[in-house]
Order: C-alpha cells, then structure tokens, then sequence
C-alpha cells in the first residue's frame, strides 16, 4: 500500500517538519524554539522525508490506465525548447537510400498556448527551405503550415491532411508535428511487456492501443510500445483502414542528453510500400531560449531566404 502524502506528513517528526517550513517561509529556526547546532541533524531528515513526500505524490494511487499512460506519453519532459539537427535517410523498394538534412525546433505549451513546432530541411539543394510549422490549439484544430521555396509561398495543411506523407518520407505530417490525445481512444493490451534495446537489455513496457476518433482516418489504429521508466515510445504498429499493419515504428537509440530521455535514432518501415525512413539526430540541446516569435509564418518563410 502507498503512503498517502497526508499519512506521510502526519506521521513525520514535529522537528523535521518546522525545517521544513523555515526553509519555505525563510524562517529562522530559532524562531520555532530549535537549537541551531541541531539544524544540520533536522535538516537531513527534512530532506528525507521531502523526498518520500514527492515520491508518494507522483507514484499513482489508483490502477494504472491507458488514458492515464497517454497523458504520461504526452507530458513527459521534454525541456522548455529544444533545438535538434537530424539526418534522414529514404530507402526505397530496390534499397536505394538518398539523404537529407533538417533541423526541428520545439517550444514547449505555457499556459494557455500550445505547443509549437518549426521543422526546416536544409540539404540537399532540391528540398532546401522547405518548411513545416505547426501551431498547437488545446481547444481546437492544430495549425499546419507548409513553406515550399520553389512556389514561394505558405500553404495551410488541412485536418484531412495530417496523415499524409511528410514530404515523400514513410512518417506523417502528424508523426512530425504531433497529434492532440484527445483525437483518440486508448486502451491497455499488456500490463507486463518489454522492450530490449540495442544491447539486448530488456526493459519493462505497456503495449497501448491508440484509435483515432475520426472514422475516415488514413491509420485509425496504432498499437506502441512504451517503456516503464520513461514514457518514451520505443515502438509501434500502425493499421490502416483494412485492419492491415501498414507501418512498423522502431527506436534503435536512446539516450539522455542533458537529463532528457531523447530518440537519437529510429525508422519507420512502410510494410506494404516497402520503403523505409531513417532518422537520426546528430545534435540535441534543451532550454536554449526560443520563443514565441521563433516560431511565426514570418519565421518560416525567413529560413529559405
């Protein structure tokens, strides 16, 4: 059984808890009546029992549910920003590769304001300046912009279009720029998976049935892997309407840059098409400072300039 945060304060030492509130309030503790020479004892078991305090409030009392693992997925830590450079990699039906570069930038919702993505390729010459921004609305339909240099202009990407192939590559427009958990219906097919990572360890996981809520979507189904310690997707099926496994989502490297658990690369497999995109990220930082403005159709626009 755990510990509610109310139990663990009530059964904390009188002493400790004041330590606790001289630190918050700034409060000398000679003010509450405690020798200073004991602080320094008082204020290790603060910290202890600081720490039990936040364990007890994120470890979830109730049973865990697939809408609850979807909400984790969706506001795991991620950094204020985040500025990556990527290779991808287009593999076609007879294994023929060709390669491009793009940068992805992310500012993270504050407030009343979605998330916001800029993703901007840069090589080779024939895709460079093309441009996707993506304006997140939490009480609406996300907005999706285009920028393609040989037309010279920005064209909006309708709802209908969110499935559709990103720019000639086996991910979708919603694969890239994110989708509202709202839009589908989850439920929770293996309590006790795992994932094994390139090494080979093995790492508890949920499997996750995501449905989309609109019947005409292109990949109404989507089953992922997401491992237990990190809410980081490490793998996923996609259906298509036919009830088909269409498309095989898989991570081959993961790891913490600055603290935050980042895909360093990954693939998806179009199974009926048998083509194949790579990503890799060959840079990543977090908290670099971006806002709002970085993030405008003017902005857009400028990087093709």
């Amino acid at each position: 059984m755990t510990m509610s945060v109310v139990g663990l304060c009530s059964s904390m030492k009188l002493s400790a808890l004041l330590v606790i509130v001289s630190l918050a309030t700034q409060t000398p503790l000679d003010s509450f009546g405690i020798p200073p020479f004991t602080s320094a004892a008082l204020a290790r078991e603060a910290a202890f029992s600081c720490t039990a305090i936040a364990a007890a409030a994120l470890t979830p009392t109730a049973p865990v549910t697939a809408d609850w693992i979807a909400r984790q997925v969706d506001e795991r830590d991620t950094g204020k920003d985040s500025r990556i450079a990527m290779a991808m990699k287009l593999v076609d039906r007879q294994g023929r590769g060709r390669e491009r570069s793009l940068s992805v930038r992310a500012l993270r919702r504050h407030g009343d304001v979605g998330d916001r993505v800029l993703v901007r390729f840069t090589y080779p010459a024939d895709i460079a300046g093309t441009g996707f921004l993506v304006w997140e609305r939490p009480d609406g339909d996300d907005d999706r912009f285009l920028y393609l240099p040989a037309l010279g202009r920005v064209r909006r990407i309708s709802g209908a279009e969110r499935q559709e192939s990103f720019v000639g590559s086996d991910f979708t427009y919603e694969d890239i720029g994110g989708r509202a958990i709202e839009d589908y219906a989850y439920a929770l097919l293996e309590e006790n998976a795992t994932w094994a990572d390139a090494a080979g360890a093995k790492h508890p996981a949920w499997r996750l049935e995501s449905k989309a809520r609109d019947a005409d979507a292109t990949y109404p189904r989507v089953v992922s892997t997401i491992r237990k310690d990190n809410f980081v997707v490490v793998a996923a099926e996609v259906y298509n309407r036919r009830g088909e496994r269409a498309k095989a989502y898989t991570v081959s490297k993961l790891a913490q840059v600055q603290g935050i658990w980042t895909v360093m690369a990954s693939s998806m497999a179009n199974e009926i098409e048998r083509t194949r995109t790579e990503l890799l990220v060959t840079e990543a930082r977090y908290d670099t400072g971006l806002a709002e403005k970085d993030f405008s159709r003017r902005e857009l626009e400028n990087g093709a300039r």
